[in-house]
Parts: C-alpha cells; structure tokens; sequence
C-alpha cells in the first residue's frame, strides 16, 4: 500500500474540520508543559508542531499498521493545505514492533524531535513499554489499535485509546461463536503475547459461561511448523477454533489445520487477524469462511454513510486500496490532535486537556474518552472471508451465519 497522487478535493475537508466549534479547556492556571517534555522550550506561538506515529511499518505485522498511518496523513495533509498558523508535522517511528526498540523511539521524540503528541503504539507489548517514557514527558497519547486491557488500569493521565479493549472484544466474539455459529465444542489457542493470551483468555472465560466444552493450547508463532497443535485440534474434533494472535501465525495455523483434515471446524480468530494477509498465508481455499471480530469499522466505498463514504473515497484515490483495518482509527487520532491544533493548544498539557473535552463523531465511532483513557464507545464487529475478500457481517450483537 504506497501513496499514489491524491485527488481529495473536498472530500477530507469537512472530516478534518469535524469540531471547529470545540474550545480548548485550560489547565487550570498552572504553568504549561512546553512542547515535547523539555523545560527549556518554549511553546510555538506559529510555525509548525510534531505529532509522532508509532508502530511496526516494515515488519511481519506492518498490515495493520499501516492503514492507520496512512488515515492519519490524510488529516494531517488536509489540515496542512489549508495554511494554518501552526502547522503538523506527523513524524514516522518504526517499531517493528519490537517493544525495545519503540523505547528508544519515544526517548528519541521526546527528547530530539519534542513531539507534542503521539499516535500509537499500535500493539499492546510496545504500549506497555512505551506508556510509562510518555508518562513522565506528559506526552498525550491515542493508540489507534493496542486492544490489552490492563493498559488502562495504570492510573495513566496522558494515555487514552481509540477502540474497545480485549474485556469487550473477547466476550463480543465468545457470544457469537456460542450464539449465532452454535458452537458447542470449542479450541482455543492463543500465541503467549501480550495481545493474543489476553484475549483469548477472554474468549475462554466467556464460553465457560456458555456451557460450552472447551480445550485449550498456545503455540510459538517464531515457529513455523504448528503439528503439535493441529494434532491436538484434529483429536478434539471441534465445532470450532479461536485463535488468539496476529496474522500470519494465524494463516499458517489454518492452513494446517485444513491440511490435516479439519475441514468443518469454524476458524475465528481477533482483530490481530484482519488482514488480507491471513488469506495469502492460508490460502484462498483454506480461508473461505473464516471469520475475525475486531473493535474496529472497515469503511468501504459502498457505506451510506456520507462521512465514512467521504473518508473511503478519498483513501481510495490516495493509497488505490480501499480502507483496511484501523485506517478509520488512526484518521480519527490525527483528527483529534488536529482539532487541538486549531483550538490554539500546542503545548503537551494543553492539548491533553482538549482530550478530556473531546466528543465527535468520527469516521470510526463517536469519539469521547473516559477518565481512564478508554473510548465510551464499545461495538465489536465480525468480519468474514468470502471469495478471498474480507467482507462485513455487521456488529457482534446482530450478525449472523448464512
């Protein structure tokens, strides 16, 4: 997915002016943080600002990163045209998702490059880790796709995400799978991250109020050969099995599990999984009719939702890909960065307390942050493989099997 000549035209404009009627709410008269933690700076009264983008762009899960990195150019790049006063400068850190080495990215912006802001992490590990830097530099933070519940119970004031946790997610997609699928035999598997356990343990303690038989494994996805598991899949004969974990691990395991015979099993997987990549490692064959829940909205051109259909078109003419997975999210994060801007906030504490006043409907979903950081908003969504696409079945609650 490369930037190819945008025609926006219009488009974008009204997405990234969404609050202009927002103000900013102060600090209660004690002295400002300057921009990018560092006392000796001086707030910018023009010129331009930095916002950082954190997340794995060139490594084995760049799928799912980069579609938020490029939703958040397109804000940025709008707002820009428009010739501000202080303009945004959105700084690239690639983490590849290693956790040290996004660690070190952080200490980099904040002490170099003085971001105001940041967009991500976007995995729950390099979250953990980077967090507590942003913490003490009083760096607010939107994380358009770190889905690990316990983020949020570190009593962090300048953290905040844009999408429901794992606690919702897990449980959303238990529902499905023991509701609309009719599973009554379930195998869980998760990868031992700090994504992936997590949320399938949710999925597991969910089901278990379901009545539902379960059998439980974890697999290494630094390996490739997964025959330790798929045996004990095959052996279980199950109605259906729940991978906790990202992509690629998730398309190899499912293309096992086919080639061993478990042909009827449902395959359901989380939002880690919501990549065409899943498809091109299982195969098309292999991956017909998996189905992935994700706390996040795939726009699409053929939405009727004038907003959303504006965000899709003008993703389309910019990147010639329709929106993937959390390019919504991170077009909202930016969004919101951006309307601090306006607002006349450009120091860290000032725009951090715009966060606490924030409330608008995103292309994504309403955006408004709760006290602990995480978004009032709670929908979890199910997608399924058909024909080699990604297609939307609609909300966890509502959807249902053909």
């Amino acid at each position: 997915m490369r930037p190819k000549t945008a025609r926006l035209g219009g488009v974008l404009a009204a997405g990234v002016a969404l609050t202009l009627g927002l103000a900013a709410c102060g600090n209660g008269g004690s002295e400002d943080k300057p921009s990018g933690g560092d006392p000796s700076a001086a707030a910018p009264a023009g010129g331009t600002v930095k916002i950082g983008f954190m997340g794995d762009l060139t490594g084995p899960s760049a799928g799912i990163v980069i579609p938020p990195w490029n939703g958040a150019n397109l804000v940025i790049n709008e707002y820009n045209k428009t010739n501000p006063p202080v303009k945004i400068e959105l700084v690239k850190y690639d983490s590849q998702g290693d956790a040290s080495k996004a660690v070190a990215l952080a200490q980099q912006a904040i002490k170099n490059d003085k971001i105001v802001g940041l967009i991500g992490p976007a995995f729950s590990g390099e979250s953990a880790q980077v967090a507590p830097v942003l913490e003490e530099a009083e760096i607010p933070s939107i994380t358009a796709s770190a889905t690990n519940t316990k983020l949020a119970e570190n009593g962090w004031k300048f953290w905040h995400r844009l999408l429901p946790n794992d606690s919702v997610q897990g449980p959303g997609v238990a529902d499905f799978i023991a509701g609309a699928a009719g599973a009554k035999n379930v195998f869980v598997i998760d990868d031992k991250s700090e994504y992936g356990k997590p949320l399938a343990d949710a999925v597991r303690t969910q089901l278990g109020t379901k009545g539902v038989k379960l059998t439980n494994d974890s697999l290494d996805p630094s390996e490739s050969d997964f025959s330790s598991v798929v045996n004990k899949v095959a052996a279980a004969k199950p109605d259906a099995v729940f991978f906790g974990g990202y992509y690629a691990a998730g398309g190899n395991l499912l293309k096992q599990l086919r080639d061993k015979g478990v042909k009827d099993a449902k395959f359901f997987s989380g939002d880690g999984s919501l990549d065409k990549g899943l498809i091109e490692s299982a195969g098309k064959d292999n991956a017909e009719g998996a189905l992935i829940g994700c706390p996040c909205y795939l726009a699409t051109p053929d939405v009727t939702d004038a907003k959303v259909k504006g965000f899709a078109e003008a993703y389309k003419a910019a990147f010639n890909a329709d929106p993937a997975i959390y390019a919504a999210e991170g077009y909202d994060a930016a969004t919101v960065f951006t309307e601090a801007v306006k607002a006349g906030n450009t120091t860290t504490d000032k725009i951090n307390e715009f966060l606490k006043t924030i409330d608008l409907a995103g292309v994504s979903k309403q955006v408004k942050f709760a006290e602990n950081g995480e978004v009032e908003a709670k929908d979890i969504y199910i997608y399924q493989v058909k024909d080699g696409a990604i297609t939307l079945l609609g909300k966890a609650t509502e959807a249902k099997l053909g």
